[in-house]
């Protein structure tokens, strides 16, 4: 009887903490696995430094697998765009300091203004910035260019495994939509 009653009362305690809204808990366990499968591949069989795809996989991910795959697309060219720039300013500037805030600022203003995708372009120099620093960590411009190469696919694999994730995590545990919160305007599809 004792027991029934701590389990009852941790449980309405456990309900109130979350307030009906389980996205927290789906995205703590989203980030768990991902994080467990990026640490696996990368550390342990390449054998290199998890952080950046998992840095990556946490900027590409979200709770809402109908928002993740929305924004999929705009996430992963911006990520290409900004690899892209950053391995060819360490082809042209070699392992030099200025190469970074050059490529960074040429990175900005190709995602603005020729790319164009508005979601996530933010991806793009910050992607741009962990290819140059990888290549800044070797004095030749070709262990720079190796090394860019290698953290691009770090990247791009960390944005591929936080989609995967999301998409497994939403298969073996789906969520409603989220409830809109108290005052807030309706959506427009609900204005329809």
């Amino acid at each position: 009887m004792r027991s029934e009653f701590i389990k009852s009362a941790s449980m309405k305690a456990f309900d109130h903490f979350l307030k009906g809204d389980m996205h927290g808990l789906h995205y703590a366990v989203s980030m768990f696995i991902a994080t467990a499968v990026l640490w696996i591949c990368v550390h342990e069989l390449a054998r290199a430094n998890p952080v950046w795809a998992i840095s990556s996989m946490v900027a590409t991910s979200d709770p809402v697998m109908k928002t993740a795959l929305l924004t999929f697309r705009s996430r992963i060219i911006n990520t290409v765009v900004g690899c892209a720039i950053g391995l060819l300013f360490i082809a042209a500037g070699g392992t030099r300091v200025i190469t970074l805030p050059l490529a960074m600022a040429v990175t900005v203003l190709v995602s603005s203004y020729i790319v164009r995708i508005p979601t996530m372009w933010r991806q793009a120099p910050i992607s741009a910035a962990f290819v140059i620093a990888a290549g800044l960590e070797h004095h030749a411009r070709l262990s720079g260019l190796r090394a860019g190469a290698e953290r691009m696919t770090e990247v791009l694999f960390g944005c591929l495994v936080g989609l995967v994730v999301a998409w497994f995590v939403s298969i073996i545990w789906p969520l409603r939509d989220p409830a809109p919160m108290a005052g807030a305007a309706p959506s427009s599809s609900a204005q329809k």
